[in-house]
């Protein structure tokens, strides 16, 4: 009880700030219809899958998602620089119930942007089938990562901070080494290395396999995606319980 109160508290935070639901949940669909205008424009004979929509349309779901790190890290490094936290340390809620008040509203934000992301897709021709249920499934376990990142930031990091690591930087960080963007595959060398090691491009080809089909080959993006996530809470966790100790 302590958790969902503490969660729509925070859910109501988000939502009261108009500009949280533009870069949430309509950011993503604008990109969505300008990459899908440019592949409108591209001659047949050039042969460019680039910007296909069964390509840009698992980008456009872990791009939404990418914000969720954003919100969670400011709306943490807002309370903590405020009383509201301090007076909420005396509660017999620990780090982990703080952090799951905070990762619960993101999910249901995650639900709701890739659901429109992914439907709104299919008026640009991405096949309409069971498999839309399942990528946005997927996106909501990718979303974890940029969560945790947000959380683990915004235990440690002021709200300028979190708003230039969060916003700017992850978002061009995902961008481009996710293959959002970019051709990962074409490019190869030392950059596509770089880009499988990291778990943003991951994300992305989870996405992409379970909308053609391809569950089997889900498991190994999505488990890549997993650690990283699981040591970055785990960071968080440690993090947040040093700022309750420390204001203690």
């Amino acid at each position: 009880m302590k958790i969902y109160i503490f969660s729509k508290r925070n859910l109501k935070e988000i939502l009261r700030d108009p500009i949280n639901l533009f870069f949430g949940l309509a950011f993503p669909l604008v990109l969505l219809f300008l990459l899908s205008v440019i592949n409108a424009n591209i001659p047949p004979e050039a042969n460019n899958p680039m910007f296909e929509i069964n390509n840009i349309a698992p980008g456009m779901a872990v791009f939404g998602t990418v914000f969720m790190a954003l919100f969670a890290g400011m709306l943490l490094a807002k309370d903590r620089s405020s009383s509201f936290l301090i007076r909420l340390f005396t509660s017999p809620m620990s780090a982990i119930d703080f952090l799951l008040g905070y990762t619960i509203p993101m999910l249901i934000m995650v639900v709701v942007q890739a659901t429109i992301t992914l439907v709104t897709a299919c008026i640009f021709g991405l096949p309409i089938n069971v498999n839309i249920f399942l990528a946005v499934f997927v996106t909501v376990l990718s979303s974890f990562l940029f969560i945790g990142i947000g959380l683990l930031c915004g235990s440690i990091m002021n709200e300028k901070a979190v708003g230039g690591i969060c916003g700017a930087l992850l978002t061009n960080v995902t961008g481009w080494l996710s293959g959002m963007f970019i051709p990962i595959d074409l490019i190869g060398g030392g950059f596509q290395t770089v880009t499988h090691i990291l778990p943003f491009y991951h994300s992305i080809k989870a996405i992409k396999a379970v909308l053609a089909g391809d569950l089997i080959a889900i498991l190994p993006h999505i488990g890549i995606v997993f650690a990283y996530t699981i040591v970055i809470y785990f960071i968080a966790i440690l993090s947040f319980r040093k700022t309750m100790y420390g204001d203690n």
